[in-house]
């Protein structure tokens, strides 16, 4: 598999927008798909000005199953085939403790942190397979590792099962040269915050990982010879 070509999920903000434009920054050429438009497009506006590489917008809800099948097609036919999927979309809800959590966010959480990545690696691994090579790269949360009521029980659930997700990757794939690894950061400043009960001041997100801290783990990931797997990799401020 020669090309260059890697797709990143929620791309229009935080770690899927850093991640899209590290890899643009290094010549990739990157499919980004998030649901929201616009925030897709100013995407791209940052890509034109970033790198060699370039960026596609795709409308797409990953936890759609269809949807990411016809635009796993869509992709393939426009940039050819790809070598890396980052898994970046992620979602929380302000009552998201078990007392307030309602099924319809429970349902949207799952859909997006856990049934999205199931969805696109299921659509991305045929080709992966066929070339013989690919890195499946999926941002977890230390919320993965230990449950907490900041985090919330859906949140939680999804990133345990993403980390489940990755290991049957790398049990059931490796031997057809696909990789996958799952990236667990800790507090990370990014619009999700707002989605908290009692959002952080700016002081503390001050202290917090950034996305680019994140695009870098991603890349880290990626760049290891191909007979080495970084399977998991735990990140926490300072």
């Amino acid at each position: 598999m020669n090309q260059n070509n890697a797709v990143v999920t929620g791309a229009g903000s935080g770690v899927g927008r850093a991640v899209a434009l590290a890899l643009v920054n290094r010549g990739w050429q990157v499919a980004i798909l998030g649901r929201r438009r616009e925030s897709l497009d100013e995407t791209v506006r940052l890509a034109g000005t970033s790198g060699a590489g370039r960026c596609v917008a795709f409308g797409c809800d990953v936890g759609n199953a269809k949807a990411v099948a016809k635009t796993a097609a869509q992709i393939t036919r426009k940039l050819g085939a790809v070598r890396v999927l980052v898994n970046a979309a992620g979602a929380n809800v302000p009552n998201r403790a078990l007392e307030v959590l309602s099924d319809e966010d429970y349902r949207r959480m799952m859909d997006t942190n856990l049934n999205g990545p199931y969805h696109t690696a299921q659509a991305f691994l045929p080709g992966m397979r066929k070339a013989g090579e690919g890195t499946i790269v999926n941002i977890g949360s230390e919320a993965g590792l230990q449950a907490s009521p900041k985090a919330g029980p859906a949140y939680v659930m999804s990133k345990f099962g993403l980390r489940g997700l990755t290991q049957s990757i790398n049990a059931e794939e490796r031997g057809n040269g696909i990789r996958a690894c799952s990236i667990l950061p800790g507090d990370i400043n990014t619009p999700l915050l707002n989605n908290r009960p009692k959002p952080p001041s700016a002081k503390d997100r001050d202290k917090m990982l950034r996305p680019e801290d994140l695009a870098q783990c991603v890349l880290l990931a990626i760049d290891l010879p191909a007979h080495a797997i970084l399977e998991e990799l735990l990140i926490r401020p300072r």
